[in-house]
């Protein structure tokens, strides 16, 4: 990371100037910051609105990266998915496009090896690597509320009692697409949202909005 022991930006608040399938720009002090996201983080984002992100600056030879993050547990838990071998920010980052940071303390603390297996870059001896490193650094799943609480103030939330079909549409909207594009591929997206609703009694738009990203030419 930074080498300092903790964030060097610990989180920017502001106006979004733009957003993309991978990131943001917001807007601090009249400098336009570039912010690496989640799709679920990103989900949350509205051109021309002020939101907060929890950030950490990943400082390389030849780059400044900063990652952005909808609340400071994820944040913590970026940095914390990282302290395991072979794993950079990168892969810390897909694993959190993949899974809430509920559902990565439950696979790690259970050794659900199949589900860590679903985050790109990450094979069957890389999950269970990870489960032997992190078990007993990541905490139980009781201790993540993140799902249960509002987003910080000035950051607009995705929440659990919102459709999903709008939370996405407004997402895609937001990113460029036009409403009816949009609704398109909300639409093929139905039968996925249905699967998720009989395995987890929930909704995870960040999955809907990376399939949905694949399915209108931008992944």
């Amino acid at each position: 990371m930074d080498g300092g022991g903790g964030p060097m930006i610990a989180s920017v608040s502001g106006r979004v100037a733009a957003v993309s399938p991978d990131g943001a720009v917001v807007e601090v002090g009249g400098i336009g910051l570039a912010v690496q996201c989640t799709p679920g983080t990103i989900a949350r984002l509205q051109v021309g609105e002020s939101a907060r992100l929890a950030t950490t600056l990943v400082v390389r030879e030849d780059s400044l990266t900063l990652y952005g993050f909808a609340d400071d547990d994820e944040r913590q838990l970026f940095e914390l998915l990282q302290t395991a071998n072979g794993v950079g920010p990168r892969l810390a980052q897909a694993v959190l496009a993949i899974h809430p940071p509920r559902e990565v303390r439950r696979a790690v603390s259970t050794a659900d090896v199949k589900a860590l297996m679903q985050v790109p870059g990450i094979g069957k001896k890389g999950a269970e690597r990870l489960i032997l490193e992190l078990r007993d650094r990541l905490g139980s799943t009781t201790t993540d509320t993140s799902l249960d609480v509002p987003a910080p103030a000035g950051l607009p939330s995705v929440t659990p009692v919102a459709p999903w079909r709008d939370q996405l549409t407004s997402a895609l909207v937001g990113l460029g697409w036009s409403g009816k594009e949009a609704e398109t591929a909300v639409g093929q997206l139905a039968p996925v949202a249905d699967e998720q609703i009989a395995a987890t009694g929930s909704v995870e738009v960040a999955v809907l909005l990376r399939r949905a990203l694949q399915l209108l030419g931008r992944s």
